[in-house]
């Protein structure tokens, strides 16, 4: 159930209303994963060796034993969209397999290169092809197609109509899917002609008419797997028996990534207005929402990694890490759970290339450090020796520099219209020359509590949140989306150092006591995660970016006394004292 507008909401009006009547509330699915790897190296000289591997991976076809998959002979845009053709001539039901083929064998080669050129001196270099597996959440995609599962949509940007959100009330859209459900299971199988074909009569006959009903569509043909290409080239450097130098640049290709697209969106608005959806009706009105899966998403990544290894000696210990990299991609996190609120896995239909920018992950520079020190006191009074002696200081350093987000619109809600079956980001525009970063309180916008991170004023919505028509009025001028790209957006950095300080003492022979004085975030510096954005707002309207673009809460730590993935709640300075016995 969704709300549009706060009337709608309080007078129990659903903008969109779904219903999923499902066969079984579940089903069987059979994979089968199968490696075979051969790797052998050849000492080409005293101080070259080659390495050279191959890997081979089968990925099965998801198999359903029921033969309870249904789905399109190829992709959406690859049928045909004759209102006329009943949807039991494009559905291919009672299929075995979620794929029309998968790749019988995936070959990847992979070698590498080690010349030691100069003493205590290593060069390393190789490349290589990995193969990568599409997600489960596929089958429930796919598997959940009709007419093994069907999914129908009511309320007033709905394809089934009514209003009401509760059942067993006048014009309710609940009941309206309830409805469009046993149409469906009683047209289907006949071959029943959709209600949005004129019939041969010319006009439908709604009392046997199907429904216009969701689907997930495959890629046509044979699926191409998912496959990465990595290569790197390495020198590390030995001094001494106890310091090793490395410096690395590492190199990444993603290709063939899964997506969603929302195929069958379109939008009431106005002819021309937010383009690529067609205005008034879908691309094919035989169905309701169409989710396109798609494996064309790809992502680079380069990086030059450096790291300094001193191992225990004179007391001490370090090991310190730095990585200055650049990670861009069209899709993030494989294309289907988020990497953090507000990623944005689904472009808008025909647009992916407009997706191009930073990763959701996407962090230019990395630094982190782990150090031991063994206090050099050595008092040989035996009470002094006793309590001051043998104290050990360790710590960790965390830092890193800012993720990337994106600033969107509001969504189009004016007189009850909008953007229909479709998705994708609806971005805003940046208007030239107002700085986007605002550090300071602005009155009206900054709530208390948060700290202002944005320039409200450098962002218009193309949708005014005040009236939810188009900025400046209707037309398709205006209501076009913003020239905003992803992830251009910077949020604030990391920095995080705990320190660690440890004694032990001798109680018996065999039993020591050890005291350890534990201060997390010894320098309680505040983390915050990215800016709550909501959606930006009009400039001059403090009204609209009420809360926009402000810091309101602390980022999960990678350590802390609480543990790890405890969120902000573990983000304080925490300190904690601890002693237990070894033996």
């Amino acid at each position: 159930m969704t709300y549009a507008t706060l009337p709608q909401f309080i007078y129990g009006i659903a903008s969109t209303a779904t219903t999923t009547f499902p066969l079984a509330n579940s089903q069987p699915y059979h994979f089968l994963n199968l490696d075979f790897y051969a790797q052998d190296t050849w000492k080409l000289t005293r101080t070259l060796t080659w390495t050279f591997g191959v890997r081979d991976t089968y990925n099965s076809n998801p198999l359903n034993p029921h033969k309870a998959v249904a789905r399109l002979a190829g992709s959406f845009d690859s049928i045909s969209h004759d209102v006329d053709q009943p949807l039991s001539q494009v559905i291919r039901t009672q299929q075995s397999v979620i794929f029309a083929a998968t790749p019988l064998a995936i070959l990847q080669p992979r070698t590498g290169i080690a010349w030691q050129f100069a003493p205590q001196t290593v060069l390393r270099t190789g490349f290589g092809l990995f193969s990568d597996i599409l997600p489960g959440s596929v089958v429930d995609l796919v598997g959940t197609n009709p007419p093994y599962s069907k999914t129908f949509q009511g309320g007033l940007l709905g394809t089934v109509g009514g209003v009401a959100i509760a059942p067993g009330v006048p014009n309710s859209a609940i009941d309206r899917t309830a409805a469009a459900n046993q149409l469906f299971n009683s047209g289907f199988a006949r071959g029943q002609l959709s209600c949005a074909s004129a019939g041969p009569g010319g006009a439908p006959n709604p009392s046997s008419c199907l429904p216009p009903i969701s689907i997930t569509a495959v890629p046509d043909g044979k699926l191409h797997a998912p496959y990465f290409m990595q290569w790197n080239f390495a020198v590390e450097h030995q001094i001494g028996n106890a310091l090793n130098l490395r410096a690395q640049y590492v190199g990444t290709r993603a290709v063939n990534q899964p997506y969603e697209t929302q195929v069958n969106g379109y939008q009431t608005v106005c002819e021309g207005c937010f383009t690529p959806f067609p205005y008034g009706q879908p691309k094919d009105p035989r169905f309701g929402p169409v989710t396109q899966l798609s494996t064309g998403a790809n992502s680079h990544y380069n990086g030059l990694q450096l790291t300094a290894d001193k191992r225990l000696g004179h007391g001490i210990q370090v090991q310190t890490n730095y990585t200055w990299s650049r990670c861009m991609d069209t899709v993030s996190n494989g294309g289907f759970l988020p990497f953090a609120a507000g990623a944005i896995l689904s472009p808008l239909p025909g647009k992916l290339g407009r997706q191009y920018g930073p990763c959701d992950y996407d962090v230019r520079h990395n630094f982190t450090a782990q150090y031991v020190y063994q206090l050099p006191i050595k008092f040989r009074n035996h009470m002094l020796a006793r309590a001051l002696n043998g104290w050990q200081v360790s710590g960790t350093v965390f830092w890193h520099s800012a993720l990337p987000f994106s600033v969107l619109s509001a969504p189009y809600s004016a007189n009850g219209n909008g953007i229909v079956q479709g998705s994708g980001p609806q971005y805003a525009s940046v208007i030239p020359g107002v700085p986007v970063y605002q550090h300071n309180p602005l009155p009206g916008v900054t709530q208390p509590g948060t700290i202002q991170w944005l320039n409200p004023d450098a962002f218009v919505s193309v949708v005014d949140p005040s009236t939810g028509a188009c900025t400046g009025g209707d037309s398709p001028k205006n209501c076009q989306f913003g020239n905003l790209g992803r992830n251009v957006l910077r949020g604030p950095g990391f920095f995080w150092s705990d320190l660690y300080l440890t004694k032990w003492f001798q109680v018996t022979e065999h039993i020591k006591l050890r005291i350890d004085g534990q201060f997390f975030n010894i320098f309680n510096h505040p983390n915050f995660g990215l800016p709550v954005l909501g959606y930006s707002g009009i400039p001059g309207k403090p009204s609209t970016q009420t809360g926009f673009g402000a810091l309101s809460y602390p980022t999960s730590p990678p350590t802390g006394l609480l543990g790890v993935g405890l969120g902000g709640d573990n983000s304080p300075r925490m300190i904690a004292f601890q002693a237990r016995l070894e033996f």
